[in-house]
């Protein structure tokens, strides 16, 4: 029988947790209205680690001028640059920052794919959350097209509600990157019309998520402007 190992993203790299060298320091290309920009922003700051952000103004269309595309080949926020690499994806970068930092990665192996499941289901699910949001606050469209989006949405809602009936994490005994990916995307659901208290277990969830050290919400947390991100 083969013997199988959890492998870091990348290989050579020494992984200090807590801490980065400065030759390791992170870069986050990202916007301040973005809930894919919030997730691994969200990361960094329960990880308590330091990083750069670089803002890609969205209302201007920054994410389309020929230097970020040069980042970015989609044209799209957020991207992450560290040793070399970019990455780019929200879920991607949860993924690489998982393996790279050593935090909120769940302890077994099961639990680590488990976790990337949840990460996959969001892109798929939760994202009819930001869907809905996006039509109420930035973009008008016949009411059918929000008809069709607002019900998967609700299921969404409440498939992590039913999830979370009988456990405090989506994942294991702690808080894990499922966590953070799909909290991340379903942030702003309140600016979709969607009122949390109707799903009484993801509320409480919400609440040990904003118990954490190092928690903020989007518009506490992504600065308008370039700044270097250090924890409190």
């Amino acid at each position: 029988m083969v013997r199988r190992t959890w492998v870091p993203a990348f290989a050579g790299m020494t992984i200090i947790k807590g801490s980065m060298a400065l030759d390791d320091r992170i870069t986050i290309y990202g916007s301040f209205t973005s809930s894919s920009t919030y997730k691994p922003m969200l990361y960094l700051a329960l990880a308590r680690i330091a990083f750069s952000f670089r803002t890609v103004n969205l209302k201007y269309g920054a994410q389309k001028l020929p230097d970020y595309l040069e980042v970015n080949r989609y044209g799209k926020v957020p991207t992450l640059r560290h040793r070399g690499l970019t990455i780019v994806q929200s879920n991607v970068i949860l993924d690489y920052l998982a393996r790279a930092t050593g935090h909120f990665e769940p302890a077994t192996e099961q639990d680590r794919w488990r976790a990337r499941e949840w990460l996959s289901w969001e892109a798929d699910a939760i994202t009819n959350v930001a869907r809905v949001r996006h039509y109420h606050r930035f973009r008008t469209v016949d009411p059918a097209v929000m008809a069709y989006f607002r019900p998967p949405a609700e299921e969404a809602l409440s498939f992590i509600d039913q999830t979370l009936a009988d456990r405090q994490w989506l994942v294991g005994e702690t808080c894990s990157i499922a966590d953070i990916g799909c909290w991340g995307r379903m942030v702003f659901m309140a600016e979709g019309g969607f009122d949390i208290t109707n799903w009484p277990n993801l509320l409480a969830w919400s609440e040990r998520l904003k118990a954490m050290p190092g928690f903020a919400l989007p518009y506490d947390l992504i600065p308008s402007k370039d700044r270097e991100m250090v924890p409190a």
